[in-house]
């Protein structure tokens, strides 16, 4: 018989978990990153640039140029009445000069959700409806927000601080991603959205990472079902930046299914890598279902949410189709009613829509930027606007940076070999955010599109182009001289970058210039 002051038994030594919880990231491919303000300075640094680049001389193109004559007069109208209103013919010179209340007494028959258009009226409810700066505020803001995003997303994805500013870097320079931010258009603000929703993602993945790895690593995983997924926020959150990004445009769906799929698989291989005996039945019940309600249900409930000016008001577009058609139905019943019927009728116009129009580009050519979009085009004579030549030009073009975009073309090849052979989760997961943005446009290739809309997958393409780098660049434990070379190659292809953004700024801040400087920059006969 033990003694009465013997142990019953004896405590684990915390080595022996500590290494286990070792080998166990380890399997997982986690890369410790250091914290703190050093760690924020890159993406600090390349923000601050982002801001100067979209704010400089933001309103000067006091004219609605492209599709904002439609997105800032809905966006003004719904912070005045809660809905977008229809407006009389012609109304942009009134609009411009400061008589913002001429719009009619009806609604507007509109087949974008309101979110986008919420978001770029808030800039006009800080600044006023008569300021080109008003118009385009929010946008830039979030614009400037989303390029520290990607450096932070790009840092967690690919462990590397560098990498991430690099990352946010080419987001801040590429011509596409400014042009749409100095713009009030919708794309962008489905951009952020999405982007916001997979940064989430990825820090739910690393959170149930590391509970699994403890569990795991203590022996607190006898379960049939082994260890449970817990509270996740981030996930919840993921689904309610989806329901945002919906409700700016419904391509958010495919975005959605995507997602919701990839959040899944990361932990059904995280399971797996760590030894779970049932890891696809566990996956299954404790992560896919759960991240099925958080996830669709979180983005049904927001994106229901955002149409609560059309509901509480009755002027709203269609809203009271439900007391002549559906009368039996009441009013909660019939509000609804009305919204599908109008869902059902805007979804006939999108994919029914095949008008000509002089910009419109095939998804086949928009890696390419085979045919951008000229948001704003004007010519002068000398003296006109400053000219000091016989003919000048000012041009908005949403036209990418060609050497990130060529470029970035061929590293989603080489990222997807990397993700194939080497088993890298790191390029898969940035492919699904280019497939979730891109790939949907190909069910659609008799719809009128245009390029700009490659906007929401850019950043996806330049995680993708920054992981290849990085592969250039070489792994820290390379030799020196292979470090040195890498850097060298990926510094020259990084200054590269820097001068064509450089060449191509006039052209996309409208700024005066000689018509034969303009000409320069048509380097492809599809792009004037």
């Amino acid at each position: 018989m033990p003694a009465a002051d013997a142990p019953t038994h004896r405590a684990e030594d915390p080595r022996s978990i500590a290494a286990r919880e070792d080998e166990l990231r380890r399997r997982l491919g986690i890369v410790p990153l250091s914290g703190g303000w050093p760690a924020w300075l890159p993406a600090l640094a390349v923000t601050a640039l982002a801001v100067v680049l979209r704010f400089w001389h933001l309103g000067d193109i006091h004219e609605l140029i492209f599709d904002e004559t439609y997105y800032v007069k809905d966006g003004y109208t719904l912070w005045q009445n809660g809905v977008e209103m229809a407006w009389p013919e012609e109304p942009n010179p009134a609009f411009e000069a400061g008589r913002v209340d001429t719009y009619l007494p009806e609604g507007a028959y509109v087949v974008h959700p309101p979110v986008g258009k919420w978001v770029i009226g808030a800039g006009m409810a800080l600044l006023g409806a008569d300021s080109s700066w008003g118009w385009r505020l929010s946008v830039a803001v979030l614009g400037s927000l989303s390029v520290l995003m990607l450096a932070r997303i790009g840092r967690r994805l690919l462990r590397s601080t560098a990498l991430g500013a690099m990352a946010g870097l080419l987001l801040a320079i590429d011509g596409l991603h400014l042009v749409e931010s100095r713009t009030s258009l919708l794309d962008l603000v489905l951009m952020v959205f999405v982007l916001a929703a997979f940064g989430c993602l990825l820090l739910d993945r690393d959170a149930f990472r590391e509970r699994l790895v403890q569990q795991v690593a203590r022996g607190l995983d006898g379960s049939a079902l082994g260890v449970a997924g817990g509270l996740r926020p981030w996930r919840l959150t993921a689904g309610v930046l989806l329901g945002l990004a919906c409700g700016v445009k419904w391509s958010g769906l495919y975005v959605l299914a995507v997602f919701g799929i990839l959040t899944v698989v990361w932990d059904w291989a995280a399971r797996r890598a760590v030894g779970e005996r049932h890891w696809f039945l566990a996956g299954l019940v404790r992560d896919a279902i759960p991240a099925f309600v958080a996830m669709v249900g979180g983005a049904l409930l927001t994106y229901i949410a955002s149409w609560a000016g059309w509901f509480a008001t009755d002027k709203g577009y269609g809203r009271r189709w439900w007391r002549t058609e559906a009368p039996e139905s009441g009013p909660v019943l019939g509000a609804l009613r009305s919204l599908w019927h109008y869902h059902a009728s805007a979804y006939e116009f999108h994919v029914s829509l095949d008008a000509e129009h002089p910009y419109e580009a095939s998804p086949v050519g928009w890696l390419l930027q085979i045919r951008p979009t000229n948001f704003y085009y004007r010519e002068f004579d000398y003296g006109q606007a400053g000219c000091q030549v016989a003919k000048c030009a000012a041009q908005v073009v949403a036209l990418g940076n060609p050497a990130i975009w060529w470029l970035g073309t061929v590293c989603l090849l080489v990222a997807l070999i990397a993700a194939i052979v080497r088993r890298d989760g790191r390029p898969a997961a940035a492919l699904a955010g280019v497939v979730a943005g891109y790939a949907p446009w190909f069910l659609y290739l008799d719809r009128t599109v245009f390029t700009f809309y490659a906007v929401v997958f850019e950043p996806f393409l330049i995680l993708c182009l920054v992981y290849v780098l990085g592969l250039v660049l070489g792994p820290p434990q390379a030799s020196s001289d292979r470090r040195l070379a890498g850097a060298l190659v990926v510094g020259s292809l990084l200054t590269l970058m820097v001068l064509v953004s450089a060449f191509f700024w006039p052209i996309w801040t409208g700024q005066v210039i000689d018509q034969s400087q303009w000409q320069w920059r048509m380097w492809l006969p599809s792009w004037p």
